[in-house]
């Protein structure tokens, strides 16, 4: 293989999976789905007595002998077939061995269309004492009721289980960069507890391996990497994916890292957070150290129950600012529907647009009035802020923790604004809500000046180089809040929708958006008649001309008759599509015959046709209360039509897709409630999914146009109601529709 060059412009990209060698502590066979020797690593020679040329090409019952004497012939192809059956080699890893006297642990797994087979040595005297200790290890470490404590009793469980001279819990932070949060180590070592490591130490391309591989042992810097040899197919060979490989080399740029820092051995344990990588146990020896795969193992049990503690924990925090931010929403939500004055409604009682997030301060300007809340700038700054907000916000949504370092004119207040959320009311009045967090200076200790991780060749190239010095360098950072969690933002966006209804509700006829609305709608249906009158017709002649010439015409060759395929399909997604723009139109000019609906008899008119036409056997549809409403019928049913059509169809691929409707009764409104297990909908798209047109990038697999919530939504306001949804990605999403009792 190819020696990758690591530079500043592609260290993200080093090819770390198919590195061409493995660690020589052990030795690497890989075999086909016919067993045959495909690929095998130098260090062979050092175990077996047997060349690696004369491996590669055989059938891998051919050398068992030499692997385990007394096991009879064919017992790997036996274990083969078991992994492949359970589709995993979990349940079989390890495979002890005897070769040349010494007791060999085999590890199998697969990669692509191979079998690797590893073999490294097997320490029988420490696997016992884990048995002994894991148990009790576990019960210590839990024992911990704060996250700090948990964390301090695992790094010292750790250390007593594997006998490494330092044990550290590093935790990444959003930009990649990385502090050590707890630490155990010996007497004599230095304290690297509290120092921050930049995130070049750790590249994307290796944080990804460890969300696949949890452990990852490196036994000895200063032994040199085996390479691997693999059988030629037409003079060439594709190098090896060792991702999910325990022998795997090390990419040498760490190796050197390593080094610098007087490492010899290292292992590390992967703590994942909702399956992403959250931090790692890094293990620290400065002899050289190697512990066994049931060790290991063991380590990332420890590993797991961690991650398992810290997202209980980690969910326990944010139940309790959830339960908080979502009592204040529910109380400014009922005193918007009350009337009055929009911003007093959310600055003028007990609870305020402050309670939504953990903010400082909060200001709305509304109808040319700016009204504060807390700790802000002035009413000038405010303005001037809102000016510049007005050019630079491409979205509804904006939100910094260095407000100074994007707006210089804030570096003035930056003691109560260094923080801003802002969403937009109207963009073209600029009215407009905002929130701020002060600034919180501070000293990060890094391991090491962050800023100098390369060095320059002599050709002028510069090269990421592994730092050679790891004296503490401070850094005073200013200009800085604490980050805007995804539950602010989410509260923020819900409290806007709420505030927008109010604000149409009450001055429709008079606010430059609804005019600029109106104007839009009337455009949209001139557009939807002319699509009608002087388009349907030629995409009808198109189409009929296409598939006269298709069936008539039987000198075309296959080229030609499947570009006539396409023209006729294409033909046939544009008429969908002008259908769908008309029914959008129409919606608008008709009139509604509203009577009260009695909604069970409807669901199950509607579950019925949507089962048939999906036919998804395993898919659970419940219907709970089904209260009846005031409004159109056959509007009505389209509404709940299109919301279970989407519930069901982004549902589906789920291993058991659930849809559920209910409705409840609260003092004013009914609300209905649609839930699916499906994809899930991204925070950032929340306020534009009734966009028309508007689709998620996650949903391009599915069949759509863009136009059915668009519909809802308009349906919807015609009577009168509200809409709106809560969503996380892969989980699921959950629409709302709010009734009034007395429509």
């Amino acid at each position: 293989m190819t020696d990758y060059q690591v530079d500043l412009t592609n260290c993200d990209l080093e090819p770390i999976h198919i590195p061409g060698k493995v660690q020589s502590h052990g030795f690497l066979l890989a075999v086909d789905s016919n067993a045959i020797i495909t690929y095998a690593s130098e260090s062979v020679s050092a175990y077996l007595p047997i060349e690696v040329s004369r491996l590669l090409g055989k059938n891998i019952a051919e050398v068992e002998s030499l692997l385990q004497k007394d096991e009879s012939s064919g017992f790997i192809n036996q274990m083969l077939q078991l992994g492949r059956h359970a589709k995993s080699f979990d349940t079989i890893n390890p495979i002890r061995l005897d070769i040349g006297g010494s007791s060999f642990n085999l590890i199998m797994s697969q990669t692509g269309k191979y079998y690797l087979l590893e073999f490294e040595p097997n320490n029988i005297g420490l696997e016992v004492d884990i048995q002994k200790t894991i148990g009790r290890s576990v019960s210590e470490m839990l024992a911990g009721k704060q996250l700090k404590q948990l964390l301090d009793n695992a790094a010292q469980q750790i250390k007593n289980l594997i006998g490494y001279d330092r044990i550290m819990i590093y935790k990444f932070g959003e930009d990649g960069h990385g502090e050590v949060i707890s630490e155990v180590k010996e007497d004599h070592l230095e304290p690297f507890l509290g120092l921050h490591y930049p995130a070049s130490d750790i590249p994307k391309q290796a944080r990804d391996l460890y969300k696949i591989n949890l452990t990852r042992i490196i036994s000895d810097v200063n032994t040199d990497a085996s390479p691997i040899f693999a059988l030629a197919t037409n003079g060439q060979a594709e190098p090896l994916d060792l991702t999910h490989s325990v022998l795997r080399a090390v990419s040498p740029i760490h190796i050197q890292y390593l080094k610098n820092m007087g490492v010899v051995s290292s292992f590390s344990i992967s703590l994942l957070y909702r399956d992403q990588l959250w931090g790692l146990v890094a293990c620290h020896n400065y002899t050289p150290r190697f512990i066994n795969f049931k060790a290991r193992e063991a380590a990332k049990l420890i590993g797991q129950i961690i991650s398992s503690a810290l997202e209980y924990k980690q969910d326990e925090e944010n139940m309790v600012k959830n339960f908080d931010y979502k009592a204040a929403y529910d109380s400014l939500s009922l005193i918007l529907r009350n009337g009055g004055n929009v911003a007093y409604a959310i600055s003028g009682h007990n609870t305020t647009l402050l309670d939504v997030a953990d903010a400082s301060g909060a200001a709305i300007v509304y109808e040319n009035k700016i009204t504060t809340i807390g700790a802000t700038p002035n009413q000038e700054q405010l303005q001037e802020l809102v000016n510049w907000l007005k050019h630079n916000m491409n979205d509804r949504m904006y939100y910094t923790n260095q407000l100074p370092e994007v707006y210089q004119p804030a570096k003035a207040y930056s003691a109560v604004a260094s923080g801003l959320l802002a969403c937009t009311l109207s963009k073209e009045l600029g009215e407009i809500m905002m929130w701020f967090k002060p600034e919180q200076i501070s000293t990060i200790n890094w391991a090491g000046n962050p800023n100098k991780p390369v060095e320059t060749t002599d050709d002028g190239i510069m090269n990421l180089s592994p730092r050679r010095s790891f004296e503490v360098w401070s850094q005073t950072v200013k200009n800085t809040s604490s980050r805007w969690t995804q539950e602010e933002i989410s509260n923020v966006l819900k409290l806007r929708e709420e505030v927008m209804f109010a604000i149409n509700r009450q001055a429709n006829e008079i606010r430059t958006l609804n005019e600029k609305l109106k104007q839009a709608y009337e455009e949209l249906d001139t557009f939807s008649f002319t699509v009608s009158h002087d388009l349907r017709t030629p995409l009808s002649t198109i189409k009929n001309y296409s598939e006269l010439l298709l069936e008539s015409n039987t000198s075309l060759d296959s080229e030609a008759r499947r570009i006539l395929q396409k023209v006729i399909n294409g033909a046939d997604k544009l008429n969908f599509l002008i259908k769908e723009v008309l029914n959008y139109s129409r919606v608008g000019r008709a009139d509604m015959e509203c009577t009260h609906i009695e909604m069970g008899s409807l669901i199950r008119e509607i579950k019925n046709d949507l089962i048939v036409a999906f036919n998804i056997h395993n898919l659970e549809f419940e219907v709970g209360s089904t209260p009846s409403v005031y409004g159109d019928r056959t509007m009505i049913g389209q509404v709940i039509a299109n919301l279970l059509n989407n519930a069901i169809k982004y549902s589906s691929k789920s291993i058991s897709p659930k849809v559920k409707i209910e409705g409840k009764e609260t003092g004013i409104e009914i609300i209905y409630s649609i839930s699916d297990n499906g994809v899930g909908i991204d925070l950032n798209y929340y306020d534009r999914i009734f966009d028309l047109f508007k689709r998620m990038d996650n949903v391009r697999g599915y069949e759509g146009t863009g136009v059915g919530l668009a519909i809802v939504k308009r349906i919807i306001d015609k009577h009168n109601a509200r809409i709106w949804v809560e969503s996380e990605l892969g989980i699921g999403t959950v629409f709302y529709i709010a009734f009034k009792k007395d429509a």
